[in-house]
């Protein structure tokens, strides 16, 4: 009697684990094998599982094998037969060189009736991310030719004879305004800020944002070098917002008066590329040093006789 009860036991516990199996299996891919640093990764994992269970999807993180997600397309889901089969697809983009492999991603389901969640992992994925070959001794080129507009000469007679008749209109309400009334026109005094002012007032301006107390370490070095770069186009005149860091620090050199801040702004730029370019994240004190820097840049450069912040403040306001 006991071993038949022993027996009945047995078959009770295979029932039971019998009615929580369920078909469902997880596959990704991606479309291609090969990619160039930036390109697009179109990653794919495809959920084939009984139509009975609940698929909440994978988790997929946002730092995976040092990629950054584009973007997350909806679920795509369809029937065949007692089968779902349910498609996700990521964009990813990877902005340094290196052999990738995707570890298994995790996709929770649970059976209906089932309070009990369970996951499937997916297979691994590899790639490889090569870097983009730049011929240094090539000017930059443009993605495309520049587009041409074939000409129409019904439109530049149209705009010039406009052109023609606002001109006259604008010419006979002037001679008529004139001889109605003569009328004194106080010359404009314009007030030319010194370079060294405005690049100041902006710093003090990024400072109050608090970009880097927020979180937002990309922004806060983007302003911050652009602050300064636009400082040598007008200080020094360089084009040094179109430049390389590289390209700024040996123009800078050629200029007198600016080689007692190489040092340091081969420094700041450096730092900067640093946490824009390689996703550095730098310290709370290498975010006030940038500050500091900036300030120092400026405030070295700043020529005999030009005027202090506190006395044009109420000009650049």
């Amino acid at each position: 009697m006991v071993k038949k009860l022993f027996i009945v036991l047995i078959l009770l516990v295979s029932f039971a684990d019998f009615s929580h199996s369920q078909n469902i299996s997880a596959r990704a891919s991606t479309d291609l094998t090969a990619y160039k640093v930036g390109d697009y990764i179109h990653y794919t994992i495809q959920v084939t599982a009984d139509k009975n269970l609940g698929v909440t999807g994978p988790v997929v993180s946002d730092t995976l094998a040092g990629m950054e997600i584009i973007s997350r397309q909806n679920p795509q889901k369809e029937g065949n037969g007692n089968q779902q089969v349910i498609t996700y697809n990521f964009t990813f983009s990877r902005y340094d060189s290196a052999n990738v492999t995707i570890p298994p991603v995790a996709v929770y389901y649970a059976a209906k009736g089932d309070s009990a969640e369970r996951f499937v992992n997916t297979n691994e994925v590899y790639l490889t991310v090569r870097p983009v070959k730049v011929d240094i001794k090539e000017d930059i080129k443009d993605v495309k030719a520049p587009l041409k507009i074939p000409l129409d000469w019904r439109w530049i007679v149209f705009w010039v004879v406009t052109g023609l008749i606002i001109v006259g209109a604008a010419y006979y309400f002037y001679r008529r305004y004139r001889k109605g009334k003569a009328e004194f026109v106080p010359e404009k005094i314009i007030v030319k800020v010194p370079p060294h002012i405005t690049a100041l007032k902006s710093l003090r301006e990024l400072r109050e944002k608090q970009l880097w107390q927020k979180g937002m370490i990309k922004e806060y070095h983007s302003e911050i070098t652009e602050i300064i770069r636009r400082y040598f186009e007008e200080r020094f005149n360089l084009p040094a917002l179109e430049m390389t860091s590289g390209e700024a620090i040996n123009e800078l050199q050629k200029k007198h008066v600016a080689k007692i801040i190489v040092d340091d702004t081969q420094n700041f730029l450096s730092n900067a590329d640093l946490v824009k370019f390689a996703k550095y994240q730098p310290l709370a004190s290498i975010n006030e040093e940038m500050m500091r820097q900036a300030e120092e840049i400026v405030k070295k450069t700043r020529t005999d006789g030009e005027a202090s912040l506190s006395e044009v403040t109420e000009n650049v306001q």
